[in-house]
């Protein structure tokens, strides 16, 4: 606002009409309304002007007001707009509230930095109006805010004196803090994301979307390239062009200006509050792998305020690729496992069919041919063949199937390992005789022959390597078992080793290193003419391991195979041998058997070879019953015991410990002899838990059962028994 001569007359006039009428005590607005005619040192014109002033800056809508420059900065004039606005009802209560001062109408804590101010701008301006804002106090007590929008000027009657224009602002300030608190309660939670992202963010940027302007809160050793060390403000688009073509790997660039476009940032916040992407940059030479999160920390649909955060995700990614890595060779090994089972399947389907065919077919012919002696003899041959080869496929699954769930140590006993190979040995003899193998055994190697160890471990790995040499060798061929001792350990232990060797087939240098796994077979039985599912060397194997031993193999396509068994065994301590029992006049002459066995024709079966080989049977269907036969049976009447193991109404572990827990001592010792289609070796274990001498398992092994019933009895004899 500009000051005239016309303007400085009107208020030189006006303040000098107002300043006779408070020397006079004359009423303003008597005069201003002509009740009253005072002597005024004014022209009739002069003081027509300065009565439509004074009645124009009373009628004003706001505030207005005249005071003294200098002094106490006595107030000259009022309007009524101002008295309302202070609650006063005339000038006399605004003088009494004021002091009629400019200083008292200011609220005391203003004072200073309003005077200051005012000091300031007019130093600044002399021509412009000054503005400042402060608080007045009401008659009432209250507080409210004005905006003062004043300008000092020089009147030669009245000196410096400052007219001001005062405004209500209390509702607008209420406002603008309102606004304040909004944008500072958005600050601060702006704020609060980017302190939660810098725990594992190395680098926070702040983004407005709308004005293209990125600022950053932390900088790592990347970004400070492009904001040159300093927390500056620059363009979003220069900045995410410049970082990419810097720091990011060129086979990332693409994807990095994709989804860091102000266009893809929306779209993607459209649907969510946070996204991010995983990249590569070149930092001094190495690769580093980048993780860049987006968070949308405004409000509204359209996303403009964001934060960014970069982190290094290296540890991350490479156990990603790991755990990628692990799954993949997981899966092919699934695929391997699954092409394995595939090929167990063909195999066994095969395997088992031809002995089946085998049975089913000479049957027949034997059912034919009843009046030809010498051919039904040998098509029962044929069965009886037939019958071991399908029992062995059976055998080996169950074996593969109780090595692989039971996680039973090897139990040691008191075994001649001598004796272990040469039994197994003898076994063989007449199969590979049969194919015109020269089968021979060498066990000179093996001084300390007595050992603690696990016999039926060792008998099973001996009879699978064995087997399996003479199975894969033609006929012509060679095939040698040798036991040697390797040397001493600590805790009476030696180095035992079982050597296997064969001029066999051989093996590839391929499939050696599958050689163990379970179902393997470098051809199946139609291309190699030899029957089998796989099994006998991964259960070698797993009775090696399960004994702390070693198995190795080492084999040439067309020359043979050797494998080498490592064991480590507890020796036994030499002991003078005892008398040796008396010999037996017939095994089974004068000998009563009692056969508990719920099958008919199982019990028919058993009881006709027990009895072809001089023993008297008794029967019982269950074990309740054999229990009963013992109980009321002489002691001596029965030799020995042949017990089923699934039986109703009691089953065999129960008999044994019942007949165990009879009163009568003569009767509790009878020798009890599982005779079981259970052949895991958790069965076994728990019929001697049971209180039986021995586990022999179906279809029933008429040597095995002579062998065994022949061990028992002589022990007895021996003991002094019947």
């Amino acid at each position: 606002m500009r000051e005239t001569d016309r303007e400085h007359r009107l208020i030189e006039h006006a303040l000098s009409v107002m300043d006779l009428l408070r020397r006079n005590r004359l009423d303003l607005e008597q005069f201003v309304a002509g009740a009253i005619q005072p002597e005024l040192p004014l022209e009739p014109q002069e003081e027509h002007l300065a009565r439509e002033a004074i009645a124009f800056m009373d009628e004003m809508p706001g505030g207005f007001l005249i005071y003294r420059a200098g002094g106490d900065e006595e107030i000259l004039y009022a309007n009524r707009g101002l008295l309302r606005l202070l609650q006063c009802e005339d000038m006399e209560q605004f003088r009494e509230m004021t002091g009629n001062s400019f200083r008292g109408l200011v609220h005391p804590d203003d004072l200073e930095h309003v005077e200051e101010s005012i000091a300031r701008q007019i130093a600044d301006s002399h021509y412009d109006l000054d503005y400042v804002e402060y608080r007045v106090i009401r008659r009432d007590g209250t507080v409210r805010w004005i905006e003062d929008y004043g300008h000092f000027t020089q009147i030669p009657s009245a000196g410096g004196i400052f007219y001001v224009f005062l405004g209500d602002a209390t509702e607008k300030r209420d406002r603008m803090d309102l606004e304040r608190e909004q944008i500072y309660q958005e600050n601060r939670r702006r704020l609060e994301v980017i302190e939660g992202l810098s725990i594992n963010y190395e680098s926070i940027l702040y983004v407005d979307l709308d004005r293209d302007a990125i600022r950053p809160y932390r900088l790592s050793e990347r970004t400070k390239v492009q904001f040159q060390e300093k927390l500056q403000s620059l363009s979003f688009s220069w900045y995410v062009a410049d970082y990419a073509a810097v720091w990011v790997h060129p086979e990332d660039r693409e994807l990095v200006a994709r989804e860091t476009s102000a266009e893809r940032i929306r779209e993607r916040l459209s649907r969510e509050k946070t996204f991010y992407i995983n990249y590569r940059v070149i930092c001094r030479g190495e690769l580093q792998y980048i993780q860049l999160r987006i968070v949308n920390v405004g409000g509204g649909d359209r996303a403009s305020q964001l934060v960014m955060g970069y982190r290094r995700v290296d540890e991350e990614v490479q156990q990603e690729m790991e755990q990628k890595q692990t799954l993949s060779q997981a899966l092919a090994n699934a695929n391997l496992a699954v092409r394995a089972k595939n090929t167990f399947l063909s195999n066994i389907s095969h395997d088992m069919r031809t002995p089946l065919n085998a049975i089913s077919g000479f049957t027949a012919l034997a059912k034919r041919n009843l009046g030809n002696r010498e051919a039904v003899e040998n098509y029962l041959s044929q069965v009886e063949t037939a019958s071991r080869q399908l029992l062995e496929l059976i055998d080996k699954v169950l074996e593969t199937t109780w090595l692989e769930t039971n996680e039973a140590p090897a139990v040691e006993a008191a075994c001649s390992l001598k004796s272990i190979v040469r039994e197994i040995c003898d076994f063989l003899q007449p199969q590979a005789e049969e194919k015109g193998i020269a089968f021979t055994v060498d066990l000179a190697g093996v001084e300390h022959d007595e050992v603690f160890s696990d016999q039926d471990m060792i008998h099973k790995l001996v009879m699978y390597l064995a087997n399996n040499a003479v199975t894969y060798t033609k006929p012509g061929g060679r095939v040698s078992v040798t036991a040697l001792e390797r040397g001493e350990l600590p805790g009476e232990r030696g180095v035992y080793q079982l050597v296997i060797r064969d001029t066999g087939v051989g093996i590839s240098k391929s499939f050696l290193e599958r050689i163990f796994e379970p179902f393997s077979r470098e051809q199946n039985t139609t291309l190699s003419g030899i029957h089998g599912i796989g099994l006998g060397l991964t259960i070698a194997k797993s009775i090696v391991d399960r004994m702390g031993g070693a198995l190795e193999v080492k084999s040439e396509p067309g020359q043979g195979s050797t494998f080498t068994a490592t064991l480590h065994l507890r020796r036994q301590l030499r002991q003078a041998a005892g008398p040796a029992g008396e010999g037996l006049p017939s095994l089974g002459e004068g000998r009563r058997i009692l056969l508990v066995e719920d099958n008919e024709i199982n019990r028919e079966i058993e009881t006709e070879l027990l009895q072809d080989a001089g023993f008297t049977i008794d029967e019982a269907v269950n074990g309740a019953i054999a229990v009963e036969k013992v109980r009321a049976s002489m002691p001596g009447e029965y030799d020995l015991i042949l017990m089923d193991i699934q039986m109703p109404v009691m089953d065999g572990w129960q008999a044994a410990q019942a007949i165990r827990a009879l009163a009568n001592p003569a009767l509790a010792a009878i020798p009890i002899v599982a005779l079981s289609a259970n052949v895991f070796q958790s069965d076994i274990n728990k019929s001697l838990d049971s209180g039986m001498e021995a586990h022999l398992t179906k279809p029933i092994d008429i040597p095995a059962l002579m062998k065994t019933i022949e061990r028992i009895l002589k022990r007895r004899a021996g003991a002094g028994g019947s």
